[in-house]
């Protein structure tokens, strides 16, 4: 059995006892079940991806905290072969003196499917703030009008695109890292594992919170959140479905990055965790897999909070620890 094959053999052998058990929602953090409560009930009818783009887009007016102030935003347009990608640069405040900061490349979740420059504002401004550094948020094209690998890749061409435009966008080329979250932080994932094959660029660090790092749902990740949670396993198989309509090909890394050949040499990895998350035992499975091939990894788990937290700051406060953790993660050398 290729090694490969073997580590992840047991590293789904350490996480299916604990699959086994069924969650205990009354041990999420008290503001988590008070949100939980507080959501209307679901639909009798599956939404739309129209209306779950929609429904997205309009959750930050009451899910997200008033928009800090940051130095500065600019926005620029980044060529690609299938045409031009939105960026937004924020610069953090009190930055204004520095001429030369570190860059986040990140790029937004919402399953592949929903998400933009304005649902994730409050992230990057945060970020950039917390980590005294530059972040560029990337409007990579999404589902159901773009399937794998369109989402990929835009975020390798805008990632290429920031080393050699470093110099344009007065960032650091050598503390240029990736990150996002949820489907985001499987996009930076990839990224990560695509240039440390190519050798020419090298990036400073992945910031990948609560990422989905293995599509195929083929391990015992699954069958525990079915219900009660942000992001319930029925949600996670129609964004998979959406994006990669092709089963065969969720076992491509550029789509499962936890089923790489190889994670040796990817740069330092900062992993949050959300303990009420369907991702959370492959994101355990991959912080692992990290570490036994000699990548830098440090964990951040939030036991008591549910997938997608951060973009439920106002009503979630474990969300502005969190961002102050990632910001500790940007500002280290």
């Amino acid at each position: 059995m290729p090694l490969r094959h073997t580590l992840l053999a047991m590293l789904l052998a350490v996480t299916a006892s604990a699959a086994d058990q069924p969650p205990d929602l009354s041990q999420m953090d008290p503001e988590s079940i008070a949100f939980m409560q507080s959501r209307p009930p679901a639909p009798a009818t599956p939404p739309t991806p129209a209306e779950l783009k929609e429904r997205y887009r309009r959750g930050r007016f009451t899910n997200q905290p008033d928009l800090p102030q940051v130095d500065r935003t600019r926005e620029y347009l980044i060529p690609s072969p299938a045409g031009e990608i939105r960026t937004r640069l924020y610069r953090g405040a009190g930055t204004a003196d520095r001429p030369i900061l570190p860059v986040l490349v990140y790029f937004h979740g919402g399953g592949w499917m929903q998400g933009d420059l304005d649902t994730h504002e409050w992230h990057c401004r945060s970020i950039a703030n917390a980590g005294q550094c530059a972040v560029l948020a990337i409007d990579y094209r999404t589902t159901p009008e773009h399937v794998f690998p369109a989402a990929y890749d835009d975020a390798l061409a805008a990632t290429r695109w920031v080393f050699e435009n470093a110099a344009l966008l007065k960032i650091d080329p050598a503390r240029i890292s990736v990150g996002g979250d949820s489907a985001g932080g499987n996009l930076a994932a990839a990224v990560a594992l695509a240039l440390r094959d190519e050798g020419r660029l090298h990036l400073h660090s992945q910031i990948l919170l609560y990422p989905a790092v293995d599509l195929t749902m083929s391990g015992p990740y699954y069958g525990r959140f079915t219900k009660g949670v942000i992001l319930t396993d029925d949600l996670m198989r129609t964004f998979i479905d959406a994006y990669i309509p092709n089963p065969a090909q969720r076992q491509d890394w550029r789509a499962s990055p936890l089923l790489a050949p190889s994670l040796k040499g990817l740069p330092p990895t900062f992993l949050l965790i959300a303990g009420f998350d369907p991702l959370s035992a492959e994101d355990e499975a991959f912080a692992t897999r990290l570490e036994k091939e000699g990548v830098p990894v440090t964990r951040k788990r939030f036991p008591g909070q549910m997938h997608g937290f951060l973009s439920n700051a106002r009503l979630l406060p474990k969300a502005l620890q969190a961002v102050e953790e990632i910001g500790k993660a940007l500002r280290a050398e």
